[in-house]
């Protein structure tokens, strides 16, 4: 009989300059499916409520949004009925926020994974990250009744939606590697991503535009990357005739550098987490 063939994967040190490897990923991308699929059944499992939280907390927020904003400050949405327009930044910006923090303890909460078998370990937060987009998909759903409530067409420029929705997880898994690969090494960045989270909000134009921020400061307002998400989602589904422009180059320029380098010193980092964490 013929002996049976097998795989053999040989392990060599990454020498003086990191390989990125990111053929790697794909190779176990049955391992990235079933994480994901791991984290939405965990996300909901013994939950009353069940995927109604993923409606929950993007309307909540709009509502106290509103109120305080919208009625008691006074703050302009643009010619667009408020609660329409900070629910549709809202949704990008959960699905940020969701998929960094998630990202950013990924590593942490999968040590017991990490410090048994072999892996391209790039695949804990990437999967992280698409964990949060059956959520999005479904606050979705709910912002398209909305605006149908509110009488608001959307045109052409909604096919670009899918752009905005990738660069809002390219953000987030920008964000999630540098933060997962540091809390490896330092275990109080987990005590630090909560308020990265909520900081971040109030410098992204979710409950106010960005016509507010002076004309010569808006290209450096476009360094905040979801900045240009927040602003260009509201153009391509609420019909504002100023797109984002130079800011949302800027914003894509900024995810670019910031994703790059977060894989490479996530790569360098690689071998010694099973023994660091």
């Amino acid at each position: 009989m013929a002996a049976t063939s097998h795989p053999v994967v040989i392990l060599r040190p990454s020498g003086r300059f990191t390989r990125l490897n990111l053929g790697d990923v794909w190779e176990y991308r049955d391992l990235l499916y079933f994480l994901v699929w791991r984290d939405i059944k965990v996300r909901y499992k013994q939950t009353a409520l069940g995927a109604a939280w993923a409606v929950l907390q993007p309307l909540l927020t709009m509502v106290a949004f509103s109120v305080f904003f919208g009625k008691l400050a006074k703050v302009p949405s643009n010619g667009i009925p408020y609660p329409v327009f900070t629910f549709a930044a809202l949704l990008p910006w959960q699905l940020f926020s969701y998929s960094m923090t998630e990202a950013g303890n990924s590593l942490i909460g999968s040590q017991n994974l990490i410090t048994k078998i072999y892996f391209p370990r790039l695949v804990i937060p990437i999967a992280a990250v698409l964990g949060g987009l059956p959520d999005f998909a479904i606050s979705f759903a709910v912002l398209l009744v909305l605006m149908a409530i509110y009488g608001i067409a959307p045109t052409l420029a909604v096919l670009t939606i899918p752009l905005f929705i990738l660069l809002a997880v390219a953000t987030a898994l920008a964000a999630g590697l540098w933060l997962s690969a540091l809390n490896v090494k330092y275990r109080d960045v987990r005590y630090t991503i909560p308020f990265l989270a909520q900081f971040w909000l109030f410098l992204t134009p979710v409950a106010y535009p960005s016509s507010l921020i002076p004309e010569k400061w808006r290209v450096l307002f476009g360094l905040n990357p979801m900045a240009g998400v927040v602003e260009g989602f509201r153009w391509a589904l609420l019909g504002q005739k100023e797109a984002p422009g130079l800011m949302l180059i800027v914003s894509i320029a900024i995810v670019a550098v910031l994703l790059v380098s977060g894989i490479y010193y996530f790569r360098r980092l690689e071998a010694t987490f099973a023994d660091t964490i």
